[in-house]
Parts: structure tokens; sequence; C-alpha cells
């Protein structure tokens, strides 16, 4: 099945809609007064096969979940290929980012264990949209043992209109790229060579979901989503694209599936962007872990499944409470 990884769309309007902020003047909008109580969306596990107490979190600390899925038009139902969490720390300007493998071994209530991409996909299934969510949410959180206090779901086309509307991005490709499962059938074969490229909103979302090519699977994929997200919050932030934000806000009900922040949460963490530097400011992570071949009470046959190292989980989380 062809794999999507597609949290970018989502940095990219928190990104442009910071440079907007005259449209939001309001002094509740400043974030260390916006995000004083945040909602808190994830729930504790309480099960006998799997319980976990999260973190309780700082005041002006919060996490969001980035969800890529790979649902398509006119369907109700996807798997979360990308899965990222954003630690936002209001009280240092840091920022910290997570990508959890989408084929760790998770636990789900009613049914047992299986991936993690398949939790949302079968809850959609069989409890409807809403149900797929909660329960994809839920099971992170018990992964990890951190909080989700918001959540976003987009999914292929929203990052393809998105990089369309801003033009074209640079994206320091760090290996040769071949192309073996494109979501466009033209594009079969095609490399995309190692060097600062500049790609249009097709390639980039090409790029992001290749990943059977790659020495290091989906951890290379991971890699790949990070240098589009910087080049996508390079090109936002450029004065020309300010110009932009109306188009782009007019645009959020095509990338965005669902989510719980509002328009003025997404402004507010705007004005956090505005002015990051991603070098200073940005820390990024990867969930380590091994890959075996273990039974998936969803799909009743062995598959291979990431466990993770749960000493090298918890060093990692604890830059997320």
């Amino acid at each position: 099945m062809r794999k999507l990884k597609i949290f970018l769309s989502i940095l990219v309007a928190v990104v442009v809609l910071g440079g907007g902020v005259a449209y939001f003047a309001y002094h509740n909008l400043q974030p260390e007064n916006h995000f004083k109580n945040v909602p808190t969306v994830s729930q504790n596990g309480n099960n006998a096969n799997h319980s976990t107490t999260t973190a309780k979190m700082k005041e002006n600390v919060f996490n969001v979940l980035l969800l890529g899925s790979d649902e398509r038009k006119g369907q109700n139902v996807g798997h979360s290929d990308s899965i990222i969490i954003l630690h936002v720390d209001l009280n240092n300007h840091k920022y910290s980012m997570v990508s959890i493998p989408r084929d760790t071994r998770v636990y789900l209530d009613g049914y047992g264990y299986t991936k993690l991409t398949s939790v949302q996909y079968i809850k959609q299934a069989t409890d409807g949209t809403t149900a797929g969510i909660k329960a994809a949410i839920n099971s992170i959180s018990q992964l990890t043992g951190v909080p989700i206090n918001y959540y976003v779901e987009t999914n292929y086309e929203g990052l393809q209109s998105m990089v369309e509307t801003l033009g074209t991005i640079n994206v320091d490709v760090p290996f040769d790229v071949k192309l073996t499962h494109p979501w466009y059938p033209e594009n079969k074969g095609k490399v995309i060579a190692q060097d600062t490229q500049t790609l249009n909103g097709e390639m980039v979302t090409e790029l992001v979901h290749e990943r059977y090519s790659l020495p290091n699977f989906d951890y290379d994929r991971q890699l790949l989503q990070e240098k589009v997200l910087i080049g996508i919050a390079k090109q936002a932030l450029k004065p020309k694209n300010l110009t932009k934000l109306p188009q782009l806000t007019n645009k959020m009900s095509d990338f965005v599936i669902a989510t719980n922040m509002s328009k003025s949460d997404i402004a507010s963490l705007g004005l956090l962007v505005k002015n990051l530097n991603t070098d200073k400011q940005v820390a990024y992570y990867q969930l380590k872990g091994a890959s075996k071949t273990m039974y998936d009470d969803i799909l009743k046959n062995n598959n291979a499944q990431i466990v993770l190292d749960q000493t090298s989980l918890k060093q990692t989380m604890k830059h997320f409470e």
C-alpha cells in the first residue's frame, strides 16, 4: 500500500499565519496569554495489558500531535502514516519534535496488539472518524507517557496544495532518492539527487512518500521530512509569501482533515514561530527500536513490527514533558 508522510502542511499553516498576525491583533493571542490553560485530549491507559500514567505538563508547555493520513478523497478511513509530536516550551522558547515509527507495536483496547498505523484505521472503520482519531491519540500518549493537548490531521492533497500555493521550496536532500512507489505513476524510477533541490508540490510529496529505496527505510524517510519541513518554513517566511495569507487561510479546509485547534490557536502558535531559528531553537528526535516478526491481533497474521527500546524511549520523551 502506498505510504504517506504529510505532517508538513500543518506546520506551513502555522508559520505563514504567524506572519499575518495583523488579522488577529488581540492581546489574548500573545502565546503566553493564549496558551495558559490548554486542553488535554489524551487519556491514561488503564487496562491490564497496558497501563501508563502520562507526565503532568508545566505551565506554558504543551504537545501538539501531527498526524499524516493516507486517506484519499471520498474516503472516510485512513492509516496514520505520519506520527509526529511537537513540543512547545513557551518558557524557554524551545521546540522539540519526535517522529514515531508507523509500524510501532502497540496495544489497542478490545483488539490486542497491532501496529500503530492500524489503530486509527480499524477504529474509523468500526466506530467512525472521531473514534479513530481518539484511539490513535490515546495509543500514542500511552506509548510515550506524555499527554497530547492538541492534534491536527492532514493528508496528501493538503501538502501538495499548500506547497503549490507557496510556489516551490528548496530542500537539502541528504542522499539520492529513487521513487519506487510514487503517488503519480509517471514519476516511477525518477531520482531526486543529493543536493539542494528546488521542488514543486508534486515532487515534495513524492519525496516524503518514498521509503522502500532508502537504506534505513522509515527512519530515512523521517529525515527527509525534517529537511522538507525546514524548506517549507523558510519559504513561507519570505516577505513575498506573506501576501498569500488570505489564500492560504481559505485553503485550511483543503488540507486539515480534523483538529481541536481553533483559528486563534493556530494564529497564536504562529506568533511563536515568526522569528524561529531552526538551528538553535528546534531539536529533532527519532524513536529507535528493533524490527521483529510478531503476531498482529487485528490483521490475524505475523508481520514486521517495531518494538521500541524502552530506555531510549523514556530518555527521549523527557524532552516532551
